[in-house]
């Protein structure tokens, strides 16, 4: 009777002989499957496994710590891909820009908006039921007709988000940062359907931009950064906000850093515990119903 093979073979790949085991599991492990740890070596599945109880480090408002903002990256991007968009279809800021009441006439000229409609005319805007103007007019900028102005608005803000969105992502987390941008763009659009002209039609990322600049604010104290740099900034965008005032839209503005503002003091209060992130998102949840009922009420009168 012949002896028994002392050879042994990894586990994950039975052809290749290997006399190392597995410090964790004993399994033989070969070199492709090796990996170090504090005494010896794991293999792949322990590693995996390993990880899975260690405690993921999380920013003081309780996202996961990132160190590439690649939400500010997409959405500068989306942003110059609509912009490019206005180029070559300039009808695209008419249609997607916010606009609370208008009305096109059989001459598919624009007109101001009248209660019954005329016959022969059609409704445009928030009147007509085109809602998603609320977060698309954040996504354009004046138009590529306007010359230099209408490219120096896109430019200036994204210079804007690309700042604020380098220093206000890693802070507050992917989710979190998405969704306060998100809230604070449609917070501006509601603040514009409420204060300004119902016909003017509006449109930027400055509300986002502002809610980004009210949570930079709100967060950087509440890690007790040194706020003379911070406070110079918050000068400089409610300086901003003044010089706005006839210009572009200061509606708009106001309603974006007040609703940017109100959100991240949320986030960065709620006390931490395992349902930090649910009164967070529940929060979140609170500040959209409410624009929205606002928002449906202030259509609602104009009709």
């Amino acid at each position: 009777m012949e002896p028994e093979s002392a050879v042994t073979t990894c586990y994950r790949h039975p052809k290749v002989e290997s006399y190392v085991r597995c410090t964790r599991c004993e399994r033989v492990i070969c070199p492709d499957c090796m990996r170090e740890a504090a005494v010896g070596h794991q293999c792949v599945e322990c590693v995996r496994e390993g990880a899975k109880s260690v405690r993921q480090a999380r920013t003081v408002v309780g996202g996961r710590i990132s160190r590439t903002p690649v939400v500010t990256y997409a959405l500068i991007a989306l942003n110059v891909l609509a912009y490019l968009a206005e180029v070559v279809r300039p009808s695209i800021v008419e249609r997607f820009s916010m606009l609370p009441a208008g009305m096109v006439g059989p001459d598919g000229l624009s007109y101001v908006y009248q209660s019954p409609v005329p016959a022969g005319f059609e409704a445009e805007g928030l009147v007509a039921g085109e809602w998603e103007r609320l977060i698309t007019s954040a996504f354009l900028h004046l138009e590529p007709t306007e010359g230099t102005f209408g490219l120096l608005h896109v430019v200036m803000n994204m210079f804007s988000l690309w700042t604020l969105g380098r220093a206000v992502e890693p802070m507050l987390g992917r989710s979190r940062y998405l969704a306060l941008y998100l809230l604070s763009a449609l917070g501006g659009s509601v603040f514009a359907l409420l204060l300004d002209d119902p016909g003017a039609a509006s449109l930027g990322a400055s509300g986002a931009i502002f809610g980004l600049g009210a949570a930079y604010y709100v967060v950087a104290r509440r890690i007790g950064a040194d706020m003379r740099g911070v406070n110079r900034f918050m000068g400089f965008l409610l300086l901003w906000l003044l010089l706005s005032a006839g210009l572009t839209s200061w509606q708009g503005h106001l309603g974006g850093l007040l609703t940017g503002g109100a959100l991240a003091v949320a986030y960065a209060y709620v006390p931490r515990g395992p349902r930090r992130a649910l009164i967070q998102a529940a929060v979140g949840v609170a500040v959209l119903a409410v624009l929205l009922i606002v928002a449906a009420a202030r259509v609602g009168g104009l009709k």
